[in-house]
């Protein structure tokens, strides 16, 4: 059997996601030959010798590692104990799909299994990759028992029978799966630093003292509206993105809920915004903005500002638009009880930063440029993860 070394990943793997797997020296085992179910008990955990606490809140779907915990400082209910190395399975909610490594040493939700491993007859962390297979869920949820929230029973879990590897196999193929978590890992922490020079930049930029109001750089404002649903037709060969906030979460947007007619914006409320302009929250989701990237509509929840491209890059707008000073200075703005949002009125009068347009292009291009870095790494952590669960469920 040929192992690739973690460098070789984009390469090899990236391209073929396929591992070439000879099982036959494999041997049916079970769970419970491999692991144990540590239940020691955590009366007052605020108290206790543990500072970290991880909740069902902690747990991540598909992660193979616990990132974050919370502090046991005036957790007065009970707990598991864990040490670092153990693998905790979140055991309500099966369907949910939650279990990972831990790291560190702490206390634990009691709808968690602490799992430790027998490193006599399993390498360290390899029953990890199991705890995250599909065939090992399928099973779990097909086992766990309740009415409104499931649970799985250690006795259940324990005889799932899979095919485990000889011990130098599965310290191979623990290094190549752990090596991708690595790049995961690395990229949620230059992702952070990314975000911290964004955030830096941004506060840096837009504190400038040359203001104007946003209705300065803006010639007309669309309102949006529902088409006509009692008309099926509008629909069936639509060719306009519709959207509601619900979806307007980027700098740019080009797809909508559903696909509308021409001849449905004609015949209802519903507008056409052409494309290079700013789509904008106003109801659900206020302080979200978009540029459209091709001819939209939408509903009554946003609001189209068609630009004066003369007077304003659309980008560098954009940018500030959704930016945390500008987002914070909305707040003040916001009106409703159940539903908060800002009039289009006040929106307008919002003011806005507006040097010389060479000096807004400069600015694009390096708030354009660190958002491209950001975007990279959030893609290569999808393709990662991908990679990594395509690999797992191959083995197991």
């Amino acid at each position: 059997m040929n192992f690739l070394k973690p460098w070789q990943m984009d390469s090899t793997l990236m391209a073929n996601k396929v591992l070439n797997l000879d099982k036959t020296g494999w041997k049916l085992t079970k769970v419970g030959d491999l692991a144990k179910d540590i239940s020691k008990r955590v009366d007052n955990p605020g108290e206790s010798e543990y500072d970290r606490f991880v909740g069902l809140g902690n747990f991540v779907s598909g992660d193979i590692k616990i990132k974050t915990w919370e502090t046991t400082e005036n957790l007065a209910s009970s707990a598991k104990a864990f040490k670092s190395g153990d693998i905790l399975f979140a055991r309500r909610n099966a369907y949910l799909r939650r279990a990972s490594l831990v790291d560190f040493d702490g206390c634990c939700s009691g709808d968690a299994f602490v799992l430790r491993e027998n490193h006599d007859k399993i390498a360290p962390g390899f029953l990890a990759f199991l705890m995250n297979s599909n065939a090992l869920w399928d099973y779990a949820n097909s086992n766990a028992a309740g009415t409104m929230s499931k649970r799985v029973k250690w006795r259940d879990l324990a005889e799932y029978e899979f095919l485990l590897p000889p011990k130098d196999q599965q310290e191979h193929l623990a290094k190549l799966l752990w090596a991708m978590d690595d790049v995961i890992e690395s990229q949620n922490h230059l992702i952070e630093n990314l975000l911290k020079n964004l955030l830096t930049n941004e506060k840096k930029i837009f504190s400038n003292k040359t203001y104007c109001k946003l209705n300065n750089v803006i010639l007309k404002t669309f309102s949006g509206g529902t088409p006509n649903t009692k008309k099926k037709e509008f629909y069936s060969n639509g060719t306009v993105p519709w959207l509601t906030t619900k979806i307007l979460d980027d700098d740019y947007i080009n797809f909508g809920e559903k696909f509308i007619t021409k001849e449905a914006i004609i015949n209802s409320a519903a507008k056409l915004l052409p494309k290079g302009n700013i789509i904008a929250g106003t109801r659900v989701g206020v302080g979200k903005f978009a540029i459209n990237l091709c001819d939209i509509s939408f509903s009554q929840d946003v609001t189209g500002l068609l630009i004066d491209h003369s007077k304003v890059n659309v980008n560098f707008l954009v940018y500030q638009l959704n930016s945390v000073k500008f987002k914070r200075n909305i707040k003040p703005f916001l009106r409703g009880t159940t539903i908060k949002g800002i009039l289009k009125e006040d929106l307008l009068n919002m003011k806005i930063y507006l040097p010389q347009i060479e000096e807004q292009n400069k600015i694009e291009n390096l708030l354009k440029n660190i958002k491209r870095s950001i975007d990279s790494s959030r893609s290569k952590i999808i393709d990662s993860q991908s990679l990594q669960k395509s690999l797992i469920n191959q083995v197991f």
